[in-house]
């Protein structure tokens, strides 16, 4: 018989049923998967694969602005260094965090092709370039060290690689996760960036806020893909107890169309617009193919993809017969246009898999948070002190110069030398090691004066972290800030609507409400033949400063900025066109005539008794190179949803964007449309869904379009926008305004006629219509100057070419139809036109 294996030292076998030690190892190699590959970290809300994925990057230097690099590069380094499994699986992962349509925020930004919402397959990682996301970088990676996060050895402790990342946004929330594990699963919906840091900072202000309130805050999942939330008993659920079934619809609306070539025919269409997250759109096409030629489902005659970069468009024809709801019906019963969101919010806690609730998981994150922080002020700290502490040495001996040379001359050696140091000057090894290192150029007066300043800087420093260390109101205070910062450079709109139950019956598109916004302008009127020069060098005439809260931030006709204080006295040559309050905002919006957006600090903009400068030199440089005059300026507020800005440019192209593409501006700027050569922006205005627009010619004629997707859709960034209106000869657009309750414009011509109209009067037009002649001309040289929006009590200031002004009352100008050419407003003398009305 073969000689036994001793198991043990002293030869003893133990004896273990089979069945118990099947037990252990199951559960051994359960844990291992569940930790190690398939459930993500409440803390930065990453499974390891994607963490080591960032890391790699971090370690690459592939910041947002440094080029993209080749996929297979971060996967070969992923796979050599931290985490030894398929390719495939690795790239895979990678994939997903640039997908759009994956993530609600992508942590990664790609160049070339990472598949699409059709279930295309991305190209291989050859082919492919990636580089970290803005947000991954900042929020993710920015603070990472051994000093602020934990440490461990990879697979065969060649490297080091963080536990977990130093997450300043709880990323679990925001994009999401899914992960199937054995014996449990993970499902967590993402959340919308500001409305997650609301409710982070309402917790911290408040920690006994009661859930009702905390989900008012944040009142559901932001799906990257949109859609409508039908009920909202699946996601308190989700939201109490960790676990929620969520029914999430498309977005659809009703259409008539023409068909037919020689005879105009009308059918009814279902537009569907958006699919529920994670439906792919091909195979929920081919699923209503299927049930039309198995006989599943009546009334639909044609289902066409007309999607394209703009958005998302799938057109189903119905016939005669068919009704429109009732297919709709059957459309949500049948197919994922309707599904169910199963939310489990699983997660890792202490390396333990737990569900949580909301409440649970925004807890444990600023759990992590505070701790993140402590460590990284209390590693600050210390590099400051020790700093402080070589500094305090090397004063000492600027202070006594005349002996440190002495010692240094009659030393033998350096070991000599700073044993004197110490003895002689009451120094410590550090401080004596920091002198004999010190070059001769800091003997120099200069240098000694740079070195007290720096000592007196890090005093203050080290005097703020002991305050942030000590007191946790101050503490909580900067988290807080830091809060609100991430959410105004990264926080956008919400993309899926939640439907109230009330309308949950209605299978019919659902309108989400509107937040109203008015942006309320001070005209600000006044008489003058003179006006000074305006000087186009701003940061040499005045130090930047920041104006009083009730400061007033104004722009005038010529284009030159101020702030005043409400008790200031205006020149008799200053007239606004622009006014705000500024009330502690830090910065402002500024778009240009190219289709640019950039921002300008306040405290750039000079006091009213500082000579004007013109705006255009508070930009950059290349927007001053570009740019020939400013199209619009406005502060952006916190609150974007259902805001949108309406664009309009010299040649008639017309597109709508929301408000919240704003966000993050930088220097570089941040285009807005798409401008064909010899076009240029010419006009801009607030809007919402359901508000109108009316744009008047020189020539006289007037369109009125309503505010809705199907006339002026909403656009990306870079498209060029429909073709609102063609021009006639010799004709140019001199107005566009926004019109909401108040619906009457004023007219004027360059010849003073004018009249007040109501432009309800006016039929409504479509893109390309000829709109209707809402002013006559007595003189064929007169033509239409200005049309803006009056109240009765408004004063209108009329100026002209030989830089008079004549100011209105708008209620003194008498109510026109459509016909005629209004009463004469101001007698002019000759060769004098008005130039600009305002």
């Amino acid at each position: 018989m073969a000689k036994q294996l001793q198991l043990v030292g002293n030869g003893e076998i133990i004896p273990t049923a089979l069945h118990a030690e099947m037990q252990r190892s199951y559960l051994e190699y359960a844990m291992s998967v569940i930790v190690g590959r398939a459930l993500p970290d409440v803390r930065d809300g990453l499974k390891p694969v994607h963490r080591r994925i960032l890391y790699a990057m971090h370690e690459l230097g592939l910041t947002p602005d440094r080029p993209f690099r080749k996929c297979a590069r971060v996967v070969g380094d992923v796979l050599g260094k931290y985490h030894p499994h398929g390719d495939q699986a690795v790239y895979d992962a990678l994939v997903r965090m640039v997908q759009d349509f994956s993530s609600r925020y992508p942590l990664l930004a790609g160049h070339g092709n990472f598949g699409s919402v059709d279930n295309d397959p991305p190209a291989a990682m050859r082919y492919t370039e990636t580089r970290l996301s803005p947000i991954a970088d900042q929020a993710m990676l920015t603070e990472i060290s051994e000093a602020i996060v934990n440490f461990s050895s990879n697979f065969d402790n060649s490297q080091q690689e963080p536990v977990v990342l130093p997450a300043q946004l709880p990323n679990l929330l925001l994009n999401g996760c899914t992960g199937i594990a054995v014996g449990m699963a993970t499902n967590i919906p993402p959340h919308n960036l500001g409305e997650v840091v609301d409710g982070l900072i309402a917790l911290i202000d408040n920690p006994q806020l009661s859930d009702e309130k905390l989900w008012k805050i944040i009142p559901g999942p932001d799906f990257p893909t949109g859609g409508e939330i039908m009920q909202t008993q699946g996601i308190e659920e989700a939201y109490r107890h960790g676990k929620g079934i969520i029914p999430v619809r498309g977005v659809v609306k009703i259409e008539r169309m023409d068909v037919g070539k020689k005879r105009r025919k009308e059918r009814t269409a279902i537009i569907v617009t958006e699919l529920p997250y994670q439906v792919t759109k091909s195979t929920w096409i081919e699923k209503i193919a299927d049930l039309v030629n198995n006989g599943r489902l009546d009334g639909i005659a044609d289902i066409r993809d007309e999607s394209d970069r703009t958005g998302m468009r799938v057109v189903i024809e119905l016939k005669r017969d068919a009704v429109a709801k009732t297919v709709l019906r059957e459309l949500y019963k049948k197919t994922a246009l309707q599904q169910n969101f199963g939310a489990i919010m699983l997660a890792l806690v202490e390396n333990q898999p737990c569900q949580l609730s909301l409440r649970q998981l925004l807890e444990e994150f600023l759990k992590f948070r505070e701790h993140t922080l402590t460590r990284q002020y209390n590693h600050e700290l210390q590099e400051c002190r020790n700093r402080l502490h070589l500094l305090e040495g090397l004063l000492i001996a600027l202070n006594d110069l005349d002996r440190m040379i002495d010692i240094l001359r009659h030393a033998a050696d350096g070991t000599t030398a700073k044993a004197q140091f110490q003895q002689e000057l009451n120094l410590s090894e550090a401080q004596a090691n920091g002198i004999l290192a010190m070059p001769m150029r800091r003997l120099t007066g200069l240098e000694r004066q740079k070195l007290q300043a720096e000592y007196d800087e890090l005093e203050g420093r080290i005097n703020e972290l002991e305050t942030l260390l000590n007191n946790r109101p101050e503490f909580l205070k900067v988290l807080k800030k830091e809060l609100r910062s991430l959410k105004r450079k990264y926080g956008d709109a919400r993309r899926t609507r939640i439907i109230k139950p009330s309308v949950e019956k209605s299978p019919s598109k659902s309108t989400s409400s509107s937040q109203k916004a008015t942006q309320s302008q001070d005209k600000i009127t006044s008489k003058s033949n003179q006006e000074t020069e305006i000087v186009a060098q701003p940061f040499s005439l005045f130090t930047p400063q920041t104006p009083p809260q009730e400061a007033i931030l104004e722009m005038t006709h010529r284009e030159t900025i101020c702030w005043r204080s409400p008790n200031d006295k205006v020149p008799d040559n200053h007239i606004s066109i622009y006014s705000q309050p500024i009330q502690n905002r830090e910065q402002f919006v500024v778009i240009t005539d190219i289709g640019k957006a950039y921002p300008v600090n306040v405290s750039d903009v000079p006091p009213i008794n500082i000579q004007p400068i013109t705006l255009l030199s508070l930009l950059p440089k290349s927007a001053q190179r570009d740019s020939k005059k400013v199209i619009s300026v406005f502060f952006l507020s916190d609150n974007t949803e259902n805001k949108d800005l309406l664009l309009l440019t010299n040649q008639g192209k017309i597109k709508r964007i929301q408000l919240s593409e704003l966000e993050g501006l930088t220097n570089r700027g941040l285009v807005l449309i798409k401008l064909k050569d010899n076009d240029y922006l010419e006009y801009i205005s607030l809007t919402k869904e359901g508000e109108e627009t009316a744009i008047a010619m020189s020539s006289g004629r007037v369109l009125r379009f309503p505010i809705v997707d199907e006339v002026i859709p909403i656009m990306g960034r870079n498209a060029q926008g429909n073709q609102a209106l063609k021009l006639r000869y010799g004709e140019t657009i001199i107005s566009c305004v926004t019109l909401g309750e108040n619906k009457t414009v004023l007219l004027v011509s360059k010849f003073g006629y004018g009249k007040r109209l109501n432009i309800a009067g006016l039929r409504r037009t479509k893109l390309g219509d000829i709109g209707t002649q809402a002013l006559q001309f007595a003189q064929k040289t007169d033509s239409l100057l200005g049309m803006i929006t009056v109240s009765d009590s408004q004063q209108v200031t009329l100026l002209t070419n030989q830089r008079k002004s004549i100011n209105l009352v708008a209620k003194n100008v008498k109510v026109w139809g459509k016909d005629g050419q209004g009463d004469r407003l101001v007698k002019l003398s000759n060769q004098e036109v008005i130039d600009y009305v305002i």
